[in-house]
């Protein structure tokens, strides 16, 4: 892999993609959290929370079965022995102290009760016709689970600024906590711009196109836990898109626009951000998706995507995923990623770019048209790989790769 020695690289009057990051960042934390709510588990499942929450009991909470068998002082048959059955313990009951001398049936789960230290699997036991059990050596702490083996009393569960997960809300329920202070979910309004835009059920007419940066934002979005608005498409009008930012300003956390944000005479994003409010980021080093914005409407944020599917679909990933995470009070770290080999040549302009491609027997193989239109390219990749400005990859090359799901994790 080779770079070139001129002077462009990289593209000039652009943002380097880890400074965009590190000063969404910034920009995230200085916001205030979200307020708190208080969810019953079964409802909080994606909320990050709110607090520390510390354990208020043992788990397990007393000693207890690993198998079903039998339970013993191993003092009694240390050799092994013949002893009588004295109790039946299953799980949910607290048996009696055991008598000197004797065993007890136990089943999983159930506590061990006073006196006795092991468990004997049923399967290495002879029951007699008399009901006594024949019994093999045995160790004191065989095949049980000591209280607090799993979680101790008072240990931190879960911390402050942690997503839930299905696994955390079993943990939380296994301590019997029924429920959790969590931020608010962040309210997103997402606003395609165009006159050339139409619905899916609509039919196209000359010159128009379906609308399909609104439903990939949207879905993803909502599957992260957010709480999404479509809010419509909005024509080719400097007033009208003035008029409808300041409204969903009003209203959400975050507006999130595509289109609309390029150089042409019909792209009014931009300027209607800078007449309402500030703009604090435009154009990326990266392709696709160099024409993104960042600025605020009247005090609330604003991310301007491009118009082009795959360009909207990337910046989304890259930007607006981490900067919502960190928003929503969320601590979170941008995903590192891994080298794999490519299994293809190519050469990269004057941007980092970002190539969509798959996994295939340890080695990255490349969607063959990688342009930004190309939506068909997202559907079929498991991830992307980038290639720095002005470097030529050849076949055998190791290139930076990070999957959809480490991005969406």
């Amino acid at each position: 892999m080779t770079a070139c020695a001129c002077d462009v690289c990289p593209a000039p009057n652009l943002s380097p993609i880890a400074d965009v990051l590190a000063q969404l960042r910034a920009e995230a934390q200085r916001l205030p959290h979200p307020e708190v709510l208080q969810l019953p588990l079964l409802a909080a499942c994606g909320a990050v929370l709110a607090e520390d929450i510390q354990a208020g009991i043992n788990v397990p909470p007393a000693d207890n079965s690993a198998m079903d068998g039998y339970v013993v002082n191993a003092a009694y048959c240390a050799d092994g022995g013949l002893l009588p059955v004295s109790q039946r313990i299953a799980a949910g009951e607290a048996g009696e102290p055991l008598q000197p001398g004797t065993c007890a049936r136990i089943f999983t789960g159930a506590p061990l009760p006073p006196e006795a230290d092991a468990v004997i699997a049923q399967e290495q036991v002879e029951v007699l016709a008399d009901g006594r059990v024949r019994l093999p050596p045995v160790k004191s702490g065989s095949h049980v689970r000591r209280a607090g083996e799993d979680i101790g009393q008072g240990a931190t569960l879960l911390k402050q600024g942690q997503r839930l997960r299905p696994a955390d809300l079993g943990l939380l329920a296994s301590c019997g906590v029924a429920q959790v202070k969590v931020y608010r979910r962040l309210r997103i309004a997402v606003l395609s711009t165009g006159n050339e835009l139409c619905e899916p059920w609509q039919t196209l007419e000359a010159g128009q196109l379906y609308d399909s940066n609104k439903y990939l934002l949207l879905s993803q979005l909502d599957e992260l836990g957010f709480d999404v608005f479509d809010a419509g498409t909005l024509s080719d009008s400097l007033s009208l898109t003035q008029e409808r930012l300041e409204d969903l300003a009003a209203q959400f956390d975050l507006i999130i626009t595509t289109g609309g944000v390029s150089v042409g005479e019909e792209d009014h994003i931009k300027a209607a951000i800078e007449h309402l409010g500030e703009l604090l980021l435009w154009k990326l080093a990266i392709k696709p998706g160099k024409p993104l914005a960042y600025g605020y409407v009247t005090g609330t944020p604003v991310f301007a995507l491009p118009g082009n599917p795959v360009a909207a679909a990337v910046t989304l990933l890259l930007t607006v995923v981490p900067w919502l995470r960190w928003r929503q009070g969320e601590h979170y770290n941008v995903p590192e990623p891994v080298s794999l080999p490519a299994q293809f040549a190519w050469r990269a302009g004057p941007r980092r770019e970002y190539l969509r491609v798959r996994v295939e027997e340890a080695s990255l193989v490349r969607f063959d048209h990688q342009g930004s239109g190309v939506l068909s390219s997202m559907s079929w990749a498991d991830g992307l790989a980038y290639v720095e400005p002005n470097v030529d990859v050849a076949v055998g090359d190791s290139l930076p790769y990070v999957s959809f799901a480490q991005l969406l994790a």
